[in-house]
């Protein structure tokens, strides 16, 4: 498994129609050899889910816009667990006050990239803290 390519789902949850973020990450995830699944916009967090169990990713990143960081991170987190696959990493990104980013990674957000955070540090990190799921 060891030779096996990094799998990232980059998912838009929530009614937020502004995915250029996202769009602009899962092309840097690719260009840095990285196999990504682009889930679209409006995705629940069971959809969500449901996809990166389907494709056995090894993280899902988030772009949330929408202020509905605090619901939309942990619902996934909880469902991940319900899966009995807790083992996939969540991170993401977007419009998060500082304030909630010590709240989200207390529930199990493995990283918060705000606004200006630049693709190269955010692949960095991901080569440097997540590993192929067994």
């Amino acid at each position: 498994m060891a030779d096996r390519k990094l799998r990232i789902l980059v998912a838009k949850p929530g009614l937020d129609g502004h995915d250029r973020g996202a769009k602009i990450i899962a092309r840097a995830l690719r260009d840095a050899g990285m196999e990504v699944i682009y889930t679209g916009l409006h995705q629940t967090p069971e959809m969500i889910v449901s996809a990166a169990i389907q494709e056995d990713v090894d993280a899902i990143g988030m772009s949330i816009m929408s202020g509905a960081h605090m619901t939309l991170f942990p619902a996934v987190i909880d469902l991940l667990r319900a899966q009995k696959a807790s083992d996939i990493h969540v991170f993401g990104g977007g419009i998060i006050p500082e304030d909630d980013i010590p709240r989200l990674q207390k529930q199990g957000v493995s990283a918060i990239f705000g606004p200006g955070s630049s693709t190269q540090d955010i692949v960095k990190w991901i080569t440097g803290n997540i590993a192929t799921r067994a």
